[in-house]
C-alpha cells in the first residue's frame, strides 16, 4: 500500500473523502504544514540576493534548508497521524473476555491514545517552527512573493490549530492526569506564542499591501 505522501493530490482527496476515518484532521494538519513549508522554501529560492536583496541571500539560504527539512517532517507526520489512529482502533478491537485480556487491552488502549496525542503535538511544535521561519521569509524574502510567504504563515497557523484540536480530543480519553496536564500546558503555551507571532506577521503583510 502506498504511503499517503505518495498519493496524487486527486487520490489523497478521494481517500480523505471516503468512509474511512483516517486520514483525518490530524493528517490534514500536517499536510497544511507541508504546503506552508513548501511555500516558504519557494520564496527563499526566489530571493536571489540581487540589488536591495543582496544582504538577504545568506539568511535565505538557511531558511531554504530549514523549510525543506520542515516539509519533509510534515510529510512524515501526515502518515504518522493516520498510523496512530489505526493503532488506537487495533487496541480497541483486542479481546476482553477474560480479566487478563481486559488488563492488557486497557494498557494497549492507554499507550495508543498517548501516541495519538504525541503525534499532533509534534505537528503543533513543527508548525510553530514554520511560523517563525515564515516570518523571516515575509520580512526578508523577495517582496514580489510576499503573499506566498503570507500564505505560509496562514498555513502554519492552521496546521497548529488543527493539531491542537487533535491533541485535546485524545487527551479526553487518557486517564493519566499528569500526562494530560503536561500536554494541555504545552498546547496552550505553543498556541499563545503562535497567535502573537501570527498577528505580528500578518499585520506586516497587510501593511505592505495597503
Amino acid at each position: 500500500m502506498l504511503k499517503l505522501e505518495q498519493l496524487s493530490v486527486h487520490d489523497f482527496i478521494l481517500e480523505l473523502s471516503s468512509v474511512s476515518a483516517a486520514p483525518g484532521g490530524g493528517s490534514v494538519a500536517a499536510l497544511c504544514g507541508a504546503l506552508g513549508a513548501g511555500l516558504s522554501a519557494m520564496v527563499s529560492r526566489l530571493t536571489k540576493g540581487r540589488g536591495k536583496l543582496k544582504d538577504n541571500r545568506e539568511p535565505m539560504e538557511e531558511v531554504k534548508r530549514a523549510s525543506d527539512d520542515l516539509a519533509r517532517r510534515f510529510l512524515m507526520l501526515v502518515q504518522e497521524d493516520t498510523d496512530a489512529y489505526q493503532q488506537v482502533m487495533a487496541a480497541l478491537k483486542l479481546p476482553k473476555e477474560r480479566e487478563e485480556q481486559k488488563a492488557s487491552r486497557q494498557v494497549a488502549i492507554d499507550e495508543s491514545m498517548k501516541r495519538a496525542a504525541r503525534v499532533p503535538l509534534e505537528t503543533l511544535r513543527t508548525a510553530e517552527k514554520l511560523i517563525n521561519i515564515a516570518k523571516d521569509v515575509v520580512e526578508q524574502g523577495n517582496p514580489i512573493a510576499i503573499t506566498d510567504a503570507g500564505a505560509a504563515v496562514h498555513l502554519a497557523r492552521t496546521a497548529g490549530a488543527i493539531a491542537a484540536y487533535n491533541v485535546r480530543i485524545n487527551l479526553s480519553n487518557i486517564k493519566d492526569e499528569k500526562f494530560c496536564s503536561e500536554y494541555k500546558k504545552k498546547v496552550d503555551e505553543t498556541l499563545k506564542r503562535m497567535e502573537i507571532l501570527f498577528a505580528e506577521v500578518t499585520g506586516y503583510v497587510n501593511a505592505q499591501l495597503a
